[in-house]
């Protein structure tokens, strides 16, 4: 079928905001089309060759970041912290799973959010709703609610800012194998649960050590102080991801020079909608966000649209169906997957379908429930001969109070303490990295049962 980067124009679309000035926007997209690409096809290109080693159950996928990334709070403190946190996370999982962590940033990119309304209606007045500083601005006012085009280059401009920051954290020697570790060790030292992490740590511990007693350094092995990172983002606004489109010259294929992988929403995965539109024509990763709506007819359809030649690596399916309901809706999804034969990265996203608002009016998140509905999703695909590829959090390396629970707890009494999300409820970094040994902890035992009943 013919595909261009604006081919998308014809089909339905949900979740555009709605300029005023068409013309202004047209400016501001001619603008980035213009403007040099933010990521290269070669870094996808090796993002999915190293998600066609998750899929085959090589290796793991760690993805997290931002709910939606702010202008006013960006810092060069905040993207060191996140990513911080992550290479700790895939420290621990790596040495859980006893594989590589592939690791993929909600970061340099992720402006746009879906919202359940157009409008929001606050004491009798309505305005449009907050849609991602890409769009327009958090504050309740019809000047900052307006969406103005003009946000677009800013997302631009700050998207690059961070994905130089993160080059620079990932091969300038702040990524080192044991600087990680120690800063781990730290954690656990302080943490209240230090009883339930301490022989995780302490077998990292030694075979670090042993490694160093093998002449195995940084100095002898440079890969130790230097890690591959990847970026990714919903592709909400499709005219931002038109203007980024490039043709790679080596190969004639189309890529999403916005971010190496993108994915596509529970509310904009119509399979005749203009997203899955964008999305199939061209050669990142696409990950796609399946709610418990999701048939397996459905999903099957899905697969087939973005990865017609079935190859692994193309496509993450990420799953966020809520702690209680993924026991009864993933099987069904899994088996039908498996049968057909269909090479796919499984992820788990167990923070969207786990969000409730408190009696004060905070939307938060429970620790403990996403932890069940990561432990069913492991679960469930081991009993279903599928692998558990990867987990998908909103996080943060700040020192927030938005999600409840954790080793050192917070509770709905400390919400309104440190509660800076712009959208949605994010871990903390101590409950992020509390979550990673948790997910170890529940890696093994999960392997080993499954171990055990196929003996």
């Amino acid at each position: 079928m013919t595909w261009t980067p604006n081919s998308w124009r014809a089909r339905p679309v949900q979740q555009m905001p709605k300029y005023k000035d068409e013309l202004a926007l047209a400016r501001a997209t001619e603008e980035l089309a213009n403007r040099p690409a933010l990521v290269f096809a070669g870094e996808a290109r090796r993002l999915r060759r190293q998600l066609a080693d998750v899929a085959a159950g090589r290796a793991f996928l760690l993805q997290g970041g931002d709910c939606a990334e702010s202008f006013r709070e960006f810092s060069t403190e905040g993207v060191r912290d996140t990513f911080r946190v992550l290479l700790q996370m895939a420290v621990v999982l790596t040495f859980a799973a006893s594989k590589p962590v592939v690791k993929v940033g909600r970061m340099a990119g992720q402006f746009a959010k879906p919202r359940s309304s157009d409008m929001e209606t606050i004491d009798g007045v309505s305005l449009p709703s907050y849609r991602g500083d890409s769009v327009n601005g958090v504050a309740f006012t019809p000047e900052s609610r307006e969406p103005d085009p003009q946000r677009l280059l800013r997302a631009y401009d700050q998207s690059a800012s961070t994905l130089n920051l993160l080059r620079a954290f990932a091969s300038g020697g702040y990524a080192d194998l044991q600087n990680v570790h120690q800063w781990t060790l730290d954690f656990v030292k302080d943490s209240p649960a230090a009883e339930l992490y301490a022989e995780t740590a302490d077998r990292i511990s030694e075979a670090l050590s042993f490694m160093r007693a093998c002449g195995v350094t940084a100095e002898s092995a440079p890969a130790l102080e230097s890690v591959d990172f990847f970026t990714s983002h919903e592709a909400l606004h499709l005219p931002f991801e038109e203007a980024l489109t490039r043709r790679d010259p080596n190969t004639g294929s189309w890529y999403a020079t916005s971010a190496h992988m993108i994915w596509i929403g529970e509310r904009t995965r119509q399979l005749d909608g203009a997203h899955f539109e964008y999305a199939r024509g061209i050669s990142n990763p696409i990950g796609v966000k399946c709610g418990p709506g999701m048939t397996p007819d459905e999903l099957l359809a899905t697969i087939d649209a973005l990865n017609p030649a079935n190859e692994a690596g193309r496509l993450v399916l990420i799953t966020r169906m809520g702690h209680n309901t993924i026991g009864e809706k993933l099987p069904a999804l899994a088996r039908a997957v498996t049968q057909a034969g269909r090479k796919v990265v499984w992820s788990s996203d167990p923070m969207h379908g786990n969000t409730v608002k408190t009696d004060n009016g905070y939307k938060t998140r429970e620790f403990d429930k996403i932890l069940t509905e990561l432990e069913t999703f492991m679960e469930v695909l081991y009993a279903e001969g599928a692998h558990p590829g990867g987990v998908h959090f909103e996080m943060t390396g700040r020192d927030v109070t938005e999600c409840v629970g954790g080793a050192n707890p917070v509770t709905e009494a400390d919400l309104e303490s440190r509660y800076h999300t712009h959208c949605d409820p994010r871990l903390n970094a101590d409950q992020a990295l509390d979550m990673s040994f948790r997910i170890a902890e529940s890696i093994k035992r999960v392997r080993r049962n499954n171990t055990i009943n196929a003996a």
